[in-house]
């Protein structure tokens, strides 16, 4: 039964350690039961699943994962927590603590060797300044997932699941519903962490398509086209596509490309949906000179 989750649990192990937190590496730990239970249900881990956990920190959802998966698998960079974690999560067997930058693990080896290559679900509590790269990091490698439940600054939850068209869409929203289907299961406040964050935060479960919901001759460029599009939010699409380095892609190309379109040349890239910029980006990926 997991014995952390909870402010006197979580200070006992911090103060019989003398841990110090780490700014550089945005450590806030849950201590909230309610919010770990909600975390483990929204994920649907089960004791068929093989899970990578990304920063267990003290290892209190560590214990919640184990308690319902068949194995887990926690990446942990800060090196002064692994003594830690070898002593709460001692009473598990499924566990295996890997002190190491996981933008540097081989994920994709993890799910062969411990799941026969079968899609892997993550869950995380990440640190607020490393989200973005972590879930492109995620997808871009394709590893086969089946889901990424996360705890995330609750506005770049809102930015992964919101449409064209609002103040929060962007390259992280069409980047994330390319990959994923985005919910977001449970807002939190700060009052459930220590040391308490200065922002709101909250759950999003991402559940991986089996394929992209669009086609595209050349899903970097489509990215690269994206990209170009969010970089200047007030400039047009024709400016901000025109003057990307784009290879091959003129002005009079992204111009033609829009008018096939029938959409304005002066239209944002904040208008367009997914469908739009695949439409968009394979006309000038066919086009290109």
């Amino acid at each position: 039964m997991p014995t952390l989750g909870n402010p006197a649990g979580t200070l006992e192990i911090l103060k019989k350690y003398n841990f110090n937190f780490q700014k550089r590496f945005g450590q806030n730990f849950l201590i909230d039961r309610n919010i770990l239970n909600k975390i483990i249900s929204s994920a649907g881990i089960t004791r068929d699943d093989f899970v990578l956990e990304i920063g267990p920190g003290i290892g209190t959802m560590t214990q919640y994962l184990a308690e319902s998966a068949r194995e887990v698998v926690s990446v942990e960079i800060d090196r002064a927590l692994i003594p830690i974690l070898a002593d709460t999560l001692s009473p598990y067997n499924n566990v295996t603590i890997i002190n190491e930058d996981i933008l540097k693990v081989d994920i994709a080896a993890l799910a062969r060797e411990r799941n026969n290559s079968r899609p892997i679900k993550v869950v995380a509590n990440l640190p607020y300044y490393i989200t973005t790269p972590i879930i492109m990091g995620l997808f871009e490698s394709h590893v086969p997932l089946k889901s990424i439940t996360i705890m995330v600054q609750k506005e770049v939850a809102q930015r992964m699941q919101v449409g064209p068209g609002t103040k929060d869409y962007g390259a992280l929203s069409l980047a994330v519903q390319y990959y994923a289907k985005p919910e977001i299961v449970a807002t939190v406040s700060p009052e459930c962490f220590i040391p308490k964050p200065n922002v709101g935060s909250a759950v999003i479960r991402l559940t991986c398509h089996d394929k992209p919901p669009v086609t595209v001759p050349d899903e970097r460029f489509l990215f690269d086209v994206i990209r170009a599009s969010f970089q200047q939010r007030r400039k047009t699409l024709t400016n901000s596509l025109s003057h990307a380095s784009l290879p091959g892609i003129t002005r009079e190309a992204v111009e033609q490309a829009l008018l096939e379109m029938e959409l304005s040349p002066s239209i944002r890239g904040e208008a367009l949906s997914l469908e739009e910029f695949a439409a968009l980006s394979s006309i000038l990926y066919t086009n290109r000179k």
